[in-house]
């Protein structure tokens, strides 16, 4: 027969979290500094978000299900029978019943108690997937078993409701958190580096330097995937500043304001027409260095600032065809970046009606690409920020605007 556990008694909650955060602080540290550097930021938050979550259990109570069995029981000290010798237990064979109530959720923390100060625990026999109360009785009539059950079930409740409601706040600051940690090191990381090259020598590398970075393994969940990246000395990238990303922008949507006043001048133009109106602002605010119809890395791209020649900023201008038009407008934009080129934009153009429609789609359009990371809050009525990654680096995060128009038929 299993020993039943004493539930919600071996540590408090506080315990746990103290020691949690301590934990994913620890990992922070000990992450190779090459490649905290080298990981875009977003994606280790992901990972330590969803590694250092702590899950309370959930029973599903619609999927309870009920056992019996015949067991012997000790009547002894039963005052309605006539046994006159009790220091020797008299059996009888009476019932037992078990009711099975499965949970979702961490085991482990059956056995956390959500305060510190001594209180009467439930008793049951813990699974990995279910709990087991069960009572035994000589005759029946000797228990009120359906209130007994639900009294306890209630009790069982009542503690992992209180644990959910101190894990709450903890859960919903662990990415911040994480952030804080990630962002101080990576801080500091920089500065010993700069400090080293200012020096002048060259940097010898530590016999003891780890080769690779192992993810210890988490038994309370499902293995969380460190995310991939270089380990490689990290070099920091020339790159368009955000600001300037946001002017470029900020000048093709002021054209659009232009074409929304004068209907009529932009009804017939076709796809390179309307671009080449983009251009003439676009060359207005970067001394004629942008240009249309550039070659770059694996094409030809619709629209391109180069300042100093660097790529600076890259657009394709497509006119809304469905879903599968704007998924291959995608693919030749990502086609024509180059590692350097992190910041990109696609122009959609409506005429087919039915605008509200077309903004409803190119989410889910851009949600669905194998390259897609994540969305970003983007202020736009008609536009869209997302996070994807390079082709040939996951390590290689690019900002993707998009912004649709409804332009004149």
């Amino acid at each position: 027969m299993k020993d039943k556990d004493k539930l919600f008694s071996k540590i408090d909650i506080f315990t746990v979290l103290q020691k949690q955060e301590q934990k994913l602080y620890e990992e922070i540290d000990n992450v190779d500094g090459n490649e905290l550097l080298n990981i875009p930021v977003d994606d280790l938050c992901d990972y330590f978000d969803r590694k250092y979550q702590i899950e309370i259990p959930v029973l599903t109570e619609n999927d309870i299900s009920i056992g019996h069995d015949e067991v012997n029981i000790d009547v002894r000290n039963d005052f309605r029978r006539a046994i006159l010798d009790k220091s020797q237990p008299v059996y009888v064979t009476g019932t037992k019943i078990t009711f099975y109530v499965p949970f979702k959720g961490e085991k482990e923390a059956f056995y956390i108690s959500p305060s510190p100060y001594g209180m009467s625990f439930p008793h049951a026999i813990l699974g990995d997937a279910e709990i087991e109360l069960s009572y035994s009785f000589a005759e029946h009539g000797d228990i009120n078993l359906e209130k007994q059950f639900q009294s306890d079930l209630a009790n069982i409740k009542d503690y992992l409701k209180r644990l959910s409601d101190k894990v709450k706040t903890f859960n919903s600051e662990l990415r911040v958190k994480s952030k804080e940690k990630i962002m101080s090191r990576r801080k500091k990381l920089l500065k010993d580096k700069n400090l080293v090259e200012g020096l002048g020598f060259p940097l010898r590398r530590r016999d003891n330097a780890p080769q690779t970075y192992i993810v210890p393994t988490v038994q309370r969940k499902p293995t969380v995937q460190f995310p991939s990246g270089n380990k490689g000395l990290y070099k920091p990238e020339p790159e368009l500043d955000m600001k300037e990303y946001e002017h470029i922008l900020s000048v093709i949507y002021n054209m659009v304001a232009v074409i929304e006043r004068s209907p009529k001048a932009f009804a017939e133009m076709k796809e390179e027409h309307l671009r080449m109106h983009f251009l003439v602002q676009l060359n207005g605010q970067y001394e004629g260095q942008a240009t249309g119809e550039t070659f770059n890395f694996e094409g030809k791209t619709d629209i391109l600032i180069r300042v100093k020649g660097e790529n600076i900023f890259i657009a394709e201008c497509k006119f809304w065809d469905g879903q599968k038009s704007l998924n291959d407008a995608l693919d030749q934009l990502l086609g024509y970046l180059a590692w350097r080129d992190t910041k990109t934009a696609l122009l959609i153009f409506n005429r087919k009606r039915n605008f509200t429609a077309v903004l409803d789609k190119i989410p889910e359009v851009i949600k669905s690409h194998p390259y897609y990371k994540r969305e970003l809050h983007y202020d736009c009525e008609t536009g869209f920020r997302f996070v994807l990654h390079h082709k040939d680096d996951v390590s290689r995060d690019m900002i993707l605007t998009i912004l649709a128009f409804e332009v004149p038929v």
